[in-house]
């Protein structure tokens, strides 16, 4: 397997290589998408993909049309999220965020583009396979995995409860929905589908899923504790939003001090799901104990 470094490398590469070229009269679409997705990212998502297809034995030059499908629907999600309508941020990653460059009109189509090109790249991929129906069918399955834990019932879920929960009186099974769906199931959905991608069996998605949700829950939950007590200059947006906002977030439910019990103990957790693998899932355990740590 690869480093972090080098699968976020190959990322970062081949990041713009799926998004079709457009007519000049809507040159501006196109230049809107790229300048979310270039302004820099954690590329968290798309490195586990790539690992958990090469975990399982995958060709990752296969997988790269997903991983940066994954990336184009997490950044649509994050310009929505900013726009004055959501959460109003003027900055992300230390920029100007979409809306503040392009304005909302473009910035919604922004969004918009980046979720159907990932939809059109994916189902592209499995189109490609047809006349090899055992590939067409992991591909066809990873697609879908995709794209179900980005919908309705996963990420716009998830979101659509951390919108409605603001200023609603704390409550700790909406915040437990809000962490599962709003981020869990985004990080969730790119270890199954690397893992299906690379032909894993069952016994190993089961395995790296309780990882995964697990890994994701924790995130959620650290964000939280950043937006409270975390460096703005680091994190690149402005903190404290979520309690001015009156988010029902895990900390304002169950406090600083229990949100990092709980951050230590999904850690420990996601870390022991992978225990049968020994050291052949050192990347995996290594990466949940540093997004424990991390600052941004």
């Amino acid at each position: 397997m690869l480093s972090f470094d080098e699968y976020k490398s190959l990322i970062n590469k081949h990041l713009t290589d799926f998004i079709p070229e457009t007519d000049c009269k809507a040159a501006v679409l196109r230049e809107s998408m790229e300048y979310s997705l270039t302004i820099g990212g954690k590329r968290l998502r798309p490195v586990l993909l790539l690992a958990a297809c090469d975990f399982a034995g995958g060709d990752i030059d296969q997988a790269l049309p997903y991983a940066c499908s994954l990336e184009y629907i997490h950044t649509y999600s994050l310009i929505h999220d900013d726009l004055p309508a959501m959460d109003n941020d003027d900055l992300r990653r230390g920029k100007p965020t979409n809306h503040k460059v392009y304005g909302d009109d473009i910035a919604i189509l922004a969004g918009d583009g980046l979720l159907n090109t990932a939809a059109e790249v994916m189902t592209g991929e499995v189109i490609k396979y047809a006349g090899h129906p055992h590939l067409m069918e992991r591909h066809a399955r990873a697609a879908h995995e995709i794209m179900s834990r980005a919908g309705i019932r996963g990420m716009i879920g998830g979101q659509t409860a951390d919108v409605k929960g603001e200023y609603m009186e704390a409550d700790a099974d909406l915040v437990k929905y809000i962490e599962l769906h709003k981020t869990a199931d985004l990080i969730t959905a790119p270890v199954r589908a690397g893992l299906m991608l690379g032909g894993a069996d069952d016994e190993m998605l089961e395995a790296f899923t309780s990882y995964a949700l697990d890994t994701g829950v924790a995130f959620q939950i650290l964000d939280d504790i950043l937006d409270f007590e975390g460096d703005a200059e680091l994190i690149g947006k402005e903190v404290g939003k979520d309690k001015d906002l009156g988010k029902c977030n895990y900390v304002c439910v169950h406090g600083l001090d229990a949100a990092r019990a709980e951050l230590h103990r999904l850690t420990s957790d996601a870390k022991a799901s992978l225990s049968r693998y020994g050291s052949d899932a050192d990347f995996f355990i290594e990466l949940a104990g540093m997004l424990e740590i991390r600052k941004y």
